[in-house]
């Protein structure tokens, strides 16, 4: 149509068409910065600025200074070293497929070649192509994606493949939907590297890390360190009216990811050759040691998840599940032998020689139970009868001991001997299911759970209004028929899943455990009055810091991840949980 024209009036009109060109913006910077779009895409310190250079690299891109065996410009990957927080939406090079990479996409997928014409809706981020009719010209070179995928794996996924040290170390302040900023401390992160690095499980799985759990206000009643009512009172005074309480399982926290079928796990999660899914324990690492009873154990729970109907009923390939991994023995079982079994059988052993001892020395006729003796110069009262009371109560609290850690140990023999007993329904493709109270994640996998009876087991839970004294109540005997039958205790939590009051995100939940339980965290004596006095004195401060903390970079690790964000924004979330948790905190709380 322009050869058509007269030559003045061609001229005319290019040099009209020039000058509207050369007067148009470079890029758009929309949605206060969140959306840049440019024909041949933008590096990050370049958004918002105007210049030559600006201006080059938007209309033609960054090139290596070579060409190719076409006679074309080689041109530098600059999607691949993005790490801003804006979309980019560019074209100019055209490839047969829009993807995502770095947050980053080129929809130029070469109309005018015959390939198609693409559209990326924002802000939902959905992709509408439609397929060109003919080849309008042909190409100079056949167009293929820059950095070719192996098959399976989106370009994304490729580039995961090997993640920067970078990304993670020093100190950093992480942004997160539920908290405005969570400081990791380089210290912290230097820890958490070498975690990560040396035991960790592939990170393309791990996708999520559970956060740490305070427990409740140091109980004031009598013989009691944990007490139900102070976990009510927590929430009661963060304006929370209703809380969920679940039977606290003694086992291990476990991550479940399950897909159905391998197909799945590559498309999802960029892994290969590596099975349906993988359990890990909240610092990351495969739970079992055994490759062949964690495959068998993941196909029943694959199955169990076919038989209820939750693939068609979530529309997912995919499941997040946060359990506990029963019996504790199976994860702890050095820990049993090395530290508890050993102490309890020194003690029981040289508790039970020394009431013999004194038993016998009680029953002799010749000796005055009340004597003097001289220690270090000084001279104290000793009576046998005293001392034989004292001995035995200790040898008591010792055999109580000894009860409360056994009952949660068992052989495993078969896959039958485990028990997963899952809690929360994390997330499924496209959802984070933080949005459903805490009701709706027990009727969901109650269901999963009677799929398979032997190997799943349901989470019992009670239902509390904390501003109602009968229903509180309630929930007390419940607490105290649990505990009074071996159990652990319960975790309180508010009904919805995440829960703000008066002074911000409230903690997610709060641990309230048995007297009997708590000889195994406190030793077997801390029930003696002068123990008790001294272990009120807690603080649960920096515990309740970290909870809140790491409970927000879970989540958003989650909502990133659904985002289909780089595996490196995931990982920042991940490693700061891990990186918290060498915080100094004591341990027993």
């Amino acid at each position: 149509e322009l050869e058509a024209l007269g030559v003045e009036m061609r001229k005319a009109f290019t040099e009209t068409a020039i000058d509207f060109l050369d007067s148009l913006v470079s890029h758009y910077v929309l949605n206060l910065g969140h959306l840049v779009v440019a024909h041949a895409g933008l590096k990050q310190e370049m958004q918002g600025r105007g210049s030559g250079q600006v201006r080059d690299f938007c209309l033609y891109g960054e090139t290596t200074g070579e060409t190719d065996e076409f006679g074309l410009p080689v041109r530098h990957n600059w999607a691949a070293d993005y790490r801003g927080t804006a979309t980019v939406v560019y074209g100019h090079t055209p490839v047969p497929e829009a993807e995502w990479l770095n947050r980053t996409i080129n929809i130029d997928t070469g109309c005018v070649f015959g390939g198609k014409l693409t559209g990326l809706r924002y802000p939902e981020m959905e992709l509408v192509s439609v397929q060109a009719d003919r080849v309008y010209c042909e190409p100079g070179r056949p167009f293929i994606a820059v950095g070719e995928s192996p098959a399976g794996l989106s370009v994304q996924q490729v580039y995961d493949d090997l993640l920067d040290a970078d990304d993670v170390l020093g100190k950093r302040f992480i942004t997160t939907r539920l908290r405005s900023s969570v400081t990791v401390r380089e210290e912290n992160a230097v820890a958490a590297l070498e975690v990560m690095s040396r035991f960790a499980a592939n990170p393309k799985w791990l996708i999520y890390l559970p956060p740490t759990m305070s427990p409740s206000e140091t109980s004031q009643k009598e013989s009691y360190l944990e007490y139900p009512e102070d976990a009510f009172a927590y929430f009661r005074s963060q304006g929370v009216p209703k809380v969920i309480c679940e039977k606290k399982h003694m086992g291990s926290r476990a991550v479940v990811i399950i897909c159905k079928t391998e197909k799945a796990a590559t498309q999802y999660f960029g892994v290969q050759d590596e099975g349906i899914g993988i359990v890990y324990t909240r610092t990351g690492r495969r739970f079992f040691n055994k490759p062949d009873l964690e495959s068998d154990f993941l196909e029943r729970i694959r199955a169990a998840l076919e038989r209820s109907g939750f693939w068609d009923e979530f529309q997912t390939e995919w499941a997040c599940l946060d359990c506990e991994l029963m019996p504790w023995s199976e994860k702890a079982q050095e820990l049993l032998k090395g530290q508890y079994a050993a102490v309890g059988a020194a003690a029981i052993t040289a508790l039970t020689e020394t009431v013999d001892m004194l038993q016998k020395a009680a029953a002799r006729l010749d000796l005055d139970k009340g004597f003097e003796v001289n220690l270090e110069s000084s001279v104290r009262e000793f009576n046998i009868d005293w001392m034989l009371q004292k001995t035995g109560a200790r040898r008591e609290s010792i055999q109580k001991y000894i009860a409360a850690y056994r009952q949660y140990c068992w052989p495993v023999n078969s896959l039958d001997d485990l028990k997963l007993a899952p809690f929360h329904l994390l997330a499924t493709e496209g959802e984070v299911h933080a949005d459903k109270d805490h009701v709706w994640h027990m009727q969901a996998l109650a269901k999963l759970c009677a799929a398979d009876p032997n190997i799943l087991l349901p989470t019992t839970y009670q239902m509390i209004d904390v501003t109602d004294q009968e229903s509180l109540a309630t929930g007390i005997a419940w607490w105290e028929q649990l505990t009074a039958e071996g159990g652990e205790g319960m975790v309180v939590k508010p009904l919805a899943f995440i829960s703000k009051g008066k002074k911000g995100l409230v903690q997610p939940a709060l641990k309230c455990r048995g007297r009997e339980y708590l000889r195994i965290i406190y030793g077997a004596e801390y029930t003696a009055q002068h123990n008790l006095e001294r272990l009120r004195s807690r603080s649960l401060g920096t515990k309740r810091s970290l909870a809140l903390r790491e409970f927000a970079l879970g989540i958003e690790a989650l909502e990133r991840f659904i985002r289909r964000e780089p595996l490196r924004r995931v990982h920042e979330c991940v490693f700061g949980v891990l990186a918290l948790e060498s915080e100094p905190v004591d341990p027993r709380l």
